[in-house]
């Protein structure tokens, strides 16, 4: 989880300098911060893993409540990823793309990770 958080900090550190978006990106912080451990559960509990797209996705049958969490994630990382994006000159999906190999690499080993081509694996 620490893990994680770290890699998180700095993209949410950013969203305040977003002209205009500090209310918006106060939020999302919040909420993604108060996901973390339900996320990092699920993480550990190998029923999700991280897509090569910098999203969450269901590696299995989820309840429908753990369905709700991945879905709330993942509009939020769409969210950080778009100004982030804007204030990068960038598209939201390279942004993505480069969160993914950020959280690849500093992952826990046995966690599901996407890898570039698109396979699923455990980390070692």
């Amino acid at each position: 989880m620490k893990a994680f958080l770290r890699i998180l900090l700095p993209l949410l550190v950013m969203l305040p300098l977003i002209a205009g978006a500090a209310d918006d990106a106060a939020t999302i912080n919040r909420r993604m911060a108060d996901r973390l451990p339900a996320l990092d559960a699920l993480k550990e509990r190998l029923v999700v893993g991280e897509s090569n797209s910098g999203m969450v996705e269901a590696r299995g049958t989820v309840a429908a409540e753990e369905g709700q969490l991945i879905a709330a994630e993942n509009s939020d990382r769409a969210a950080v990823y778009a100004l982030i994006a804007r204030t990068q000159s960038t598209s939201a999906e390279a942004v993505g793309r480069a969160r993914a190999r950020q959280i690849a690499e500093r992952s826990k080993p046995g966690l599901w990770l996407q890898a570039a081509d698109g396979k699923w694996y455990q980390k070692k």
